[in-house]
C-alpha cells in the first residue's frame, strides 16, 4: 500500500511511467533495427512528458551552461562555410529542441510512480540481456537473422552492410549496459543478465572488426570497479580527468603525432589521424572563435562529415569557449554521481558515462542525433536507478 496508493495519486507519475515504458520496451528493438530512431523516440518521450519538466537550483548550473552553448553555437553558424540546405538540417534548431525535450525526459524519470519505475528498469534490463543474445547470434551467423528481416518485410541488404548496421547497434549496447544492468538489479533483476549483455556487445564487435565496443566493455568494468573501491573520489577525478581531455586535445593529438605513435596504423585508425591532424591546422587558424557549427561538414576530402573526435570538432567548430562549455558539462556530470558509500547505479552511470566519453573521442560525431539520444537515454535509466538506490536504503 506505501507504494501504489501515493503512486495513484500522483497522476503525473504514472503517465511518465507509461511513457519511459514503452521507452524501455522499444529501446533493444532500436538499439538492433534502426539506431537512428532513437532521437525521435527520446524527443517524443520528452515532448510527452513536458509537464514534468523541472530544474533544481543544484542543476540550475547545467541548463544555464547547456544553454549558453547551444546560443553560442547558433550565433557561429554565421561564419560557418557550411550552410544548410534546409530547415530539417538545422543543427541550431535541433540542439534548441533537444535540450528541453531531453531534460524533460530527465525529469519524467525522476518523476516517475515507483512501481512503474521497477517494471520500466527490470525490462530494460531483460530486454538488453536477450538484444545480447541475438548479438551473439548475428555474430556466429554472419546478421542472417536481420538479413532475413529485412528479406521479410521486402528490403533486402548487402551482407556487409548488414554487418555494418548490427555493428552501430553494438554501440549502443556497450553504452547502455552498465548503467541498465546496475539499476535492473537494484529493481530486482538477476545480476547474471551482465553476460548476455557484455558478451553480445564484446563478440560482435570482435567479429564484425569494429574494435571499440571491445574495448569498452573492458573500459566500462573498470570504471565501475575503481568507482565502487573509491565512491566519493573517482567520480570526480574522472570529471576533472575527462575536462582536462577536453580543454587539451588538440596539444594531446600534437604530442602523440611527436612521438610517432600515429604511424604504422590499420586504415581506419590512420584515416582518423588524417583528420585529426587536418583538424589541427584549421584550429590554429581559428583557435578562439572557431569556423563555425558544422564547419566539419565543408572540408570534405580531408574531413568526411565529422573528425571522429569529439573534443577537436568542438574546437574546430566552436573554438576555445566550445571546448570549455563540454569540459564544464562533464565535470558536472560527473560529480553528480560522487557518493559517501558505495553505490551500484552510480557505479553503473559512471561507467557509462566513461564509455559516452570514449566513443566521442574516436567514432562519433558531437551533433549525431542518435548519439545525443542515447545520452539523454543513459542518464533517463541512471535518474531511476538513483530513485531505486534510494528506495532500497530506505531515503
Amino acid at each position: 500500500m506505501s507504494d501504489t496508493a501515493p503512486a495513484a495519486r500522483d497522476g503525473l507519475g504514472v503517465w511518465c511511467g507509461w511513457v519511459l515504458t514503452a521507452v524501455a520496451v522499444l529501446t533493444p528493438l532500436m538499439a538492433w533495427l534502426g539506431p537512428l530512431g532513437f532521437a525521435p523516440l527520446l524527443g517524443l518521450a520528452g515532448l510527452l512528458c513536458l509537464p514534468a519538466f523541472r530544474v533544481s537550483l543544484l542543476e540550475a548550473p547545467l541548463l544555464v551552461v547547456l544553454a549558453l552553448a547551444a546560443a553560442w553555437a547558433a550565433v557561429s553558424g554565421l561564419w560557418s562555410p557550411y550552410k544548410p540546405g534546409e530547415l530539417e538540417e538545422s543543427t541550431a534548431l535541433k540542439i534548441a529542441l533537444q535540450i528541453p525535450l531531453y531534460w524533460a525526459a530527465w525529469s519524467a524519470a525522476r518523476r516517475v510512480a515507483p512501481p512503474h519505475r521497477r517494471r520500466i528498469l527490470r525490462i530494460l534490463a531483460w530486454g538488453l540481456a536477450i538484444y545480447g543474445v541475438i548479438l551473439l547470434i548475428e555474430a556466429v551467423t554472419g546478421a542472417a537473422v536481420y538479413q532475413a528481416l529485412r528479406n521479410a518485410i521486402g528490403d533486402p541488404i548487402r551482407p556487409d552492410l548488414a554487418r555494418k548496421n548490427i555493428a552501430q547497434g553494438s554501440f549502443a549496447l556497450a553504452l547502455l549496459w552498465p548503467v541498465a544492468l546496475a539499476a535492473g538489479v537494484r529493481a530486482g533483476a538477476p545480476a547474471w543478465l551482465a553476460l548476455p549483455m557484455a558478451a553480445g556487445a564484446a563478440l560482435l564487435a570482435t567479429r564484425f572488426l569494429s574494435d571499440a565496443p571491445t574495448l569498452a566493455v573492458g573500459f566500462a568494468i573498470l570504471i565501475a570497479g575503481v568507482t565502487l573501491v573509491w565512491p566519493r573520489t573517482a567520480p570526480k577525478v574522472f570529471g576533472a580527468g575527462v575536462a582536462l581531455l577536453i580543454v587539451a586535445m588538440p596539444l594531446v593529438i600534437l604530442v602523440v603525432k611527436a612521438v610517432g605513435a600515429g604511424q604504422h596504423l590499420p586504415v581506419s585508425w590512420a584515416q582518423r589521424v588524417g583528420y585529426w591532424t587536418y583538424a589541427l591546422e584549421r584550429i590554429a587558424e581559428k583557435p578562439w572563435t572557431g569556423w563555425g557549427l558544422d564547419a566539419s561538414r565543408a572540408f570534405s576530402p580531408y574531413i568526411q562529415l565529422h573528425p571522429h573526435n569529439g573534443p577537436l570538432q568542438l574546437w574546430l567548430e566552436l573554438g576555445l569557449l566550445g571546448a570549455l562549455a563540454a569540459a564544464l558539462v562533464w565535470v558536472f556530470i560527473f560529480r553528480r554521481l560522487a557518493r559517501d558509500a558505495r553505490n551500484l547505479v552510480a557505479a553503473g552511470s559512471a561507467a557509462s558515462a566513461a564509455v559516452y566519453v570514449f566513443f566521442g573521442a574516436i567514432s562519433f560525431g558531437v551533433w549525431q542525433e542518435w548519439w545525443l539520444a542515447l545520452g539523454a537515454l543513459t542518464a533517463v535509466i541512471a535518474a531511476m536507478g538513483d530513485g531505486e538506490e534510494a528506495a532500497s536504503q530506505g531515503r
